[in-house]
Order: structure tokens, then C-alpha cells, then sequence
């Protein structure tokens, strides 16, 4: 069993053996959590074929299995399946025991923020996987300035947030350490914190906001 397969079934045990309970039943939600798979999971492993394919990052042959699905290791796809369930079961962990309360919002901020990562996508159009991030996590906040502010108004959004971004790390730091994926410097900044480039902090934004987004649609919370 490869690393990276291990790295997978580590991230789902839990919320796997948990959905079941009585005091969770997460697996009642099958549907929207399969609707925000294959729609956003679909999408961001087209994005990991054509980087993978234009030399942004590589896996390390040491760490994954010798099968490849356009040039993904099939742990790679298993990724885009098990971090989305553990996520989101968190997110319905924390709706049911935190009540939700607003949290302080000014469009103008956001907008700002949209606009300074869209200009710094362009300052680093040469760093293919740099201005990609950028440009999709400025494009996504002003989204959500305008249609889908009461994300961006929500205590339990922000919490949530917060936590998955702590696993990021973790699980993240895991994969960049041994390391499984291998960043190519040409299309980096090279700015990490510890052995985590910086442009996947935008990128896992980007890609739990949007699983949660359908997940809700998907469920008519929104």
C-alpha cells in the first residue's frame, strides 16, 4: 500500500466510521455530497491533468502506486473523493452544535481583497500554477461579495474554515515533506511555510468553499 493511499484512508477513517451513528446519520446526505463531488471534485482534477501535464508539479513514483489516470496516480483522484467527505461531515458536525450567528461584512473589504489577488495573478502570469490560484481565489471572493455574502457573513463558515484549513496543513505538509508531490520552482513563487507552497493555501480555499457551495445548493440550504 502505497503512502499516499495510507494518507487517504487516514483522512476518511474517521468521519467514515462516524456517519453511521446515530448522532451524525452523515451518510443521509449522499446525494449533495455526491452532486459536489463529481461537479467540483470533476473540475479540479481536469485543472491536476492539464498542471501535471504542462510540468507544474509531479508525484513521486517512491510514494504512489504505478497505476495513472491521465497522468494522475489513482491516489491523486481518491484525494478529490475523501477530503471533500471528511470536510464537509466536519461542517455538519459544527452546524449541529454551534449555532450560527453573523459575523461583521463589508463588501468594499472583500472586493479590495478580489481585486489585489487578480492584479497579483497578472504580476505572476509567468508562474503558471501562482496566477492560476490567484486568479481563481480573486474571482471566487468577488463571487461571493455579490451573490454568496452570507458565506462570507457566517460565524459557522469562518469556524469551519478554520479548522479544515488546520488539517490542510497537516495532510499537506505530509504530501510536500516526503515528498509525494513535486513542485516544479518555474512555476512557484517558492514562498512556503515550512515545506507547503503558498499558492495552495488559495487553492484549498478555493476548492473546500466550492465543494461546500454545491454541497448546500445541492441539499436547497442556500
Amino acid at each position: 500500500m502505497s503512502f499516499y493511499l495510507k494518507l487517504n484512508l487516514i483522512i476518511i477513517a474517521f468521519p467514515l466510521l462516524f456517519s453511521f451513528l446515530p448522532a451524525s446519520r452523515f451518510y443521509r446526505n449522499w446525494r449533495p455530497l455526491l452532486f459536489s463531488i463529481i461537479l467540483v471534485g470533476g473540475s479540479f482534477i481536469l485543472w491536476d491533468i492539464l498542471f501535471a501535464a504542462r510540468g507544474a508539479w509531479s508525484f513521486n513514483p517512491q510514494f504512489v502506486s504505478g497505476d495513472r489516470f491521465f497522468g494522475l496516480p489513482y491516489e491523486e483522484l481518491l484525494f478529490f473523493v475523501t477530503v471533500p467527505y471528511s470536510c464537509l461531515f466536519l461542517y455538519e458536525g459544527i452546524v449541529k452544535y454551534i449555532l450560527d450567528r453573523g459575523v461583521g461584512f463589508s463588501r468594499t473589504a472583500y472586493l479590495m481583497v478580489a481585486g489585489l489577488l487578480i492584479v497579483s495573478a497578472i504580476v505572476f502570469y509567468s508562474k503558471v500554477y501562482t496566477c492560476a490560484a490567484l486568479l481563481l481565489c480573486g474571482l471566487l471572493f468577488l463571487a461571493m461579495a455579490f451573490w454568496l455574502e452570507r458565506y462570507l457573513r457566517s460565524f459557522v463558515y469562518w469556524l469551519w474554515m478554520v479548522f479544515v484549513m488546520l488539517l490542510f496543513i497537516i495532510f499537506n505538509y505530509l504530501l510536500t515533506s516526503h515528498p509525494v508531490v513535486i513542485y516544479n520552482p518555474a512555476a512557484i513563487t517558492n514562498i512556503r511555510l515550512a515545506t507547503i507552497p503558498i499558492e495552495d493555501f488559495f487553492y484549498n480555499f478555493c476548492l473546500l468553499t466550492l465543494y461546500l457551495i454545491c454541497y448546500r445548493l445541492a441539499k436547497h440550504d442556500d
